[in-house]
């Protein structure tokens, strides 16, 4: 099963070089066990456009989506074979990055 999670931080500066050497080894582990499907950082909120296309016109808009002390900082996309796996490695990764992560499982086709 596949897992979408998502890095959560509350401040606008990008990791440190400590924070970034930990993640890079967390990531060549999750690839050499298999569990890696992608990753990737995001650019801060105030660098997002909101696009709403539900009316007559589509609206675009500067700025995150909701305002909030935190944002959405980056995301992985891991294979686990159940929720224990995805959130023991949540707990490593976590302790990686140096900051708190949601995990989601990606849902069937059935659900």
């Amino acid at each position: 099963m596949q897992y979408l999670v998502s890095v959560i931080d509350s401040t606008a500066g990008l990791a440190t070089d400590e924070e970034m050497a930990a993640i890079n080894e967390f990531n060549d582990r999750l690839q050499a066990e298999g569990h890696w499907v992608f990753a990737g950082g995001l650019g801060a909120p105030t660098s997002a456009t909101v696009i709403d296309n539900r009316g007559e016109e589509a609206l675009f808009s500067d700025g995150p989506f909701i305002e909030s002390k935190e944002h959405l900082a980056g995301l992985w996309i891991w294979e686990a074979p159940d929720l224990d796996v995805a959130l023991r490695l949540a707990a490593e990764g976590s302790r990686a990055c140096n900051r708190k992560l949601e995990v989601r499982p990606f849902l069937t086709s059935l659900e």
